[in-house]
């Protein structure tokens, strides 16, 4: 897995991430050779301070907001650096039965910007059943990727979510992912890439653990 560092999104998202939080996470994603995530008022610092590919997250972490607020902070949020955007899907509208709501709002937020859109469908929080609703549901909103989680809220990225998930869009695999052992059972499940705080420690045992 050579390109293992290019799959790994370095993030940084705490409600309490300052300027230099997310200087040291830019000079990891450098250092290693990631992806950076970070917060959307940070967009701009970023892309004066280092050439990383940049995503940020848009109407994070409970995906509530109106589609034309949504679409809005996508647009602006594009307008100031990012590569790529992980929205959070609506699961209370998605609980409810609200399916076509889900996919109509997610499919303008994906058209409103031409950048890739990974959409989060915290996925803790679902059924068998509705992961497979929503795997169904974002494709059809012709995103790019569909994301595990957020990482505020209890769990994170399984096996088991990846393996449902991949049947339907790649996969970000985000939530307590804090290993190299740990990425690659993901990985092996059918993730595509990692998004985790942990960046660095997953790039530096992958490093410590190939041959000379």
């Amino acid at each position: 897995m050579d390109d293992l560092p290019d799959r790994v999104e370095h993030t940084v998202l705490g409600p309490t991430t300052t300027p230099d939080d997310v200087r040291a996470c830019l000079e990891d994603a450098l250092e290693y050779g990631m992806r950076a995530c970070i917060p959307p008022c940070y967009l701009s610092l970023a892309s004066d301070y280092a050439n990383v590919p940049l995503a940020t997250v848009v109407d994070f972490p409970h995906g509530q907001g109106s589609t034309d607020t949504v679409c809005h902070a996508a647009k602006r949020a594009w307008d100031d650096g990012a590569d790529e955007l992980d929205v959070v899907c609506n699961v209370g509208l998605l609980k409810a039965g609200e399916d076509d709501a889900v996919r109509d709002h997610l499919t303008e937020v994906v058209a409103a910007v031409p950048v890739p859109v990974k959409v989060i469908v915290e996925a803790p929080l679902l059924t068998d059943e509705e992961l497979h609703r929503v795997g169904r549901l974002v494709a059809d909103a012709d995103a790019a990727y569909l994301k595990t989680a957020t990482g505020f809220c209890e769990g994170g990225a399984t096996v088991h979510d990846v393996e449902i998930l991949s049947q339907y869009l790649p996969v970000k695999a985000s939530g307590g992912v804090g290993s190299y052992e740990d990425a690659t059972a993901l990985f092996d499940a059918g993730a595509e890439r990692i998004g985790a705080s942990s960046g660095d420690v997953i790039v530096s045992e992958w490093r410590d653990q190939r041959p000379e």
